[in-house]
């Protein structure tokens, strides 16, 4: 496949305006992968203007000639799922079986948009005058800046382009640094795939100034952000501005329900499947596991030790189940928040502590952590990382207000076969999404985002489309 490990704009491969270049590091070995370019303000508003110059004719195209570009996207998205997923592992360090499957979502994502884009369908509204006719139609935002994270470089990135793009937006992207690789081979397949020059451009530089280039540049209508809160809310003061649109998804502190009735070993082996995904770093990662103090210690001695079997390595080793965290920066933070735990009196069942057999790398063992309770810091920080804490309770309603307690809202789990406790659950948790015995509350084709600080805005399904259209109203008169 075509390696253009550039910036993308206006259908030319391109090194950053100042010359600047940042090195990619595998955080698996803390060696250098390559270096990229790495640019600021002027080459942002270089893209912005490519993709301005280019919105009109993409605009104007059917959504059946931009589907077809999308489709063929996922088809070569699909094809490469082996080469980009390496890619992914080398850059992310996640084993290379979430890497390749990473793609195939992303190659769905492509393929679903490319379809609910003739889908932005408009209606006629009835009149009070005879002589009156009402129309409302549904057009392009405009030129959309997407600002993306490390923790799953193919699908943040695909989600938002996929959908902007099959509304009729043009795009300006911004992957992490950290993992800016992956979103170029992207950027390749869809340069492949018959994206015209300027509907799609990539930029790699600067966060802060590139974001505050999207926030100034009157041609950028939204802005679509996933990272964290602290972020999010600044873009939210600079928005005002120039009113510039956003969404929004800024992470989370997923609370799981436990109840007694369930299968705790079957359930206890799901949490482990699901918290050490990723590494924990994943938005909707299951975080405070509140376990019914009838089965609390069961299941406590359950994902101990399913956990203390996890096999660390190097993502492209196949016997790796659990990789790196991305930088040394987020791996100390995860073994701060554990020390103070342990300080508090938590009681480190298994991990705690940097793998001895992996001296090289961002490695942090998988963690169990027992009597947590929701003062600590461990309890009411969003961790992100491979630590599992257990806080007990009694009733129902008191799960409920312990889940709740959290400015975030994003994902929620519950585990019972009760099926008053889980509608009970499940309209009273303040979340954007509820799993009810289920890992994955999300899907392509379903609304994916937050309440509360987790975000604004939803990505995927019909409504991720919506988001990158304006609602019009023509209204003809003297008919």
């Amino acid at each position: 496949m075509t390696d253009n490990y550039k910036q993308l704009i206006d259908g030319a491969w391109s090194d950053a305006a100042n010359g600047g270049t940042w090195d990619v590091m595998n955080p698996a070995s803390e060696e250098v992968i390559r270096a990229v370019p790495f640019g600021g303000r002027e080459d942002c508003r270089a893209a912005i203007d490519a993709a301005s110059r280019a919105f009109p004719a993409w605009a104007r195209m059917t959504p059946y000639q931009r589907g077809a570009i999308l489709s063929r996207t996922a088809q070569l998205l699909r094809e490469r799922a082996d080469d980009i997923g390496r890619i992914t592992v080398m850059e992310s360090g996640k084993p290379f079986v979430q890497g390749r499957g990473e793609c195939m979502v992303a190659a769905d994502l492509f393929e679903w948009f490319a379809e609910e884009g003739k889908r932005a369908y408009g209606r006629t509204i009835p009149s009070r005058t005879p002589s009156k006719r009402m129309t409302v139609l549904r057009q392009p935002l405009g030129v959309v800046g997407v600002i993306t994270a490390w923790n799953f470089p193919a699908y943040n990135p695909s989600r938002a382009w996929a959908a902007a793009l099959a509304a009729g937006c043009t795009v300006v992207g911004r992957p992490s640094e950290f993992t800016p690789l992956t979103a170029m081979a992207i950027a390749n397949v869809l340069v492949e795939a018959g994206m015209p020059a300027g509907a799609f451009n990539l930029i790699s530089g600067d966060p802060e100034s590139m974001g505050q280039e999207m926030l100034d540049h009157p041609a950028c209508r939204k802005i679509s952000f996933t990272g964290s809160v602290r972020v999010g809310k600044l873009l939210m003061d600079g928005a005002s501005r120039t009113v510039t649109r956003l969404s929004l998804e800024l992470g989370g502190n997923a609370p799981v329900l436990i109840l007694p009735d369930v299968d705790i070993d079957s359930v206890a082996a799901g949490s482990v499947a699901s918290k050490f995904r990723n590494n924990g770093q994943v938005c909707v990662s299951p975080q405070r596991f509140i376990v019914h103090c009838a089965v609390a210690e069961q299941f406590t001695e359950r994902v101990t030790a399913g956990a203390g079997k996890l096999r660390l390595g190097n993502g492209l080793e196949k016997e790796s189940q659990v990789g790196p965290l991305i930088n040394a920066r987020q791996r100390d933070r995860v073994e701060a928040l554990v020390a103070g735990a342990g300080r508090e009196g938590v009681e480190i069942r298994t991990g705690g502590r940097r793998p001895e057999r992996l001296p090289n790398g961002f490695f942090y063992e998988p963690t169990v952590l027992a009597g947590v309770r929701p003062e600590m810091s461990v309890y009411h920080e969003e961790i992100f990382g491979p630590v599992l804490p257990v806080t007990t309770f009694d009733d129902l309603d008191e799960a409920i207000n312990l889940a709740n307690a959290t400015p975030y809202g994003l994902a929620a789990y519950v585990w019972t076969n009760d099926l008053k406790a889980a509608i009970k659950a499940s309209e009273g948790l303040e979340f954007g999404m509820i799993g009810v015995n289920e890992w994955t509350p999300q899907a392509t084709e379903a609304p994916f985002g937050g309440w509360k600080q987790s975000g604004l805005g939803r990505e995927s399904g019909a409504e991720g489309l919506d988001e990158y259209l304006e609602t019009k109203l023509v209204s003809m008169g003297g008919l």
